[in-house]
């Protein structure tokens, strides 16, 4: 499985104000989406996310987002080599994701662009 790229993954209480920051520091227009309750916006390698509370605890425990080729081969890989995947692969605006827990409790999110294309 090659990684192809991370993003950081930041939760915010204020997405307006931290999206124009954060378009300022990166040169980088936003890509907005929402999913369940939660706005998100991808400004360069940052991604922002604010909504309720209960959603972003859950959100914040994820300590980042791995971009890969195929998910279907980081779930065969991250399986083989002990990790539990506990969420996933399911589709999202950008792609498909999975969420694993790795042997020593750290917790990443990883997804591809597949299906992408098509919304």
């Amino acid at each position: 499985m090659e990684i192809l790229g991370t993003t950081l993954r930041v939760c915010v209480d204020d997405l307006e104000t931290s999206v124009a920051f954060y378009e300022r520091l990166t040169s980088s227009a936003a890509l907005r989406f929402e999913r369940g309750g939660v706005s998100v916006a991808a400004v360069g390698c940052f991604l922002l996310m604010s909504g309720p509370a209960a959603e972003i605890d859950i959100l914040r425990k994820v300590m980042a987002t791995i971009a890969v080729e195929d998910v279907d081969e980081a779930k065969a890989v991250l399986t083989g080599t002990g990790a539990q995947v506990i969420v996933g692969p399911v589709a999202t605006p950008a792609g498909r994701n999975l969420i694993a827990v790795h042997p020593d409790g750290s917790i990443f999110e990883y997804v591809d662009r597949k299906g992408a294309e098509a919304g």
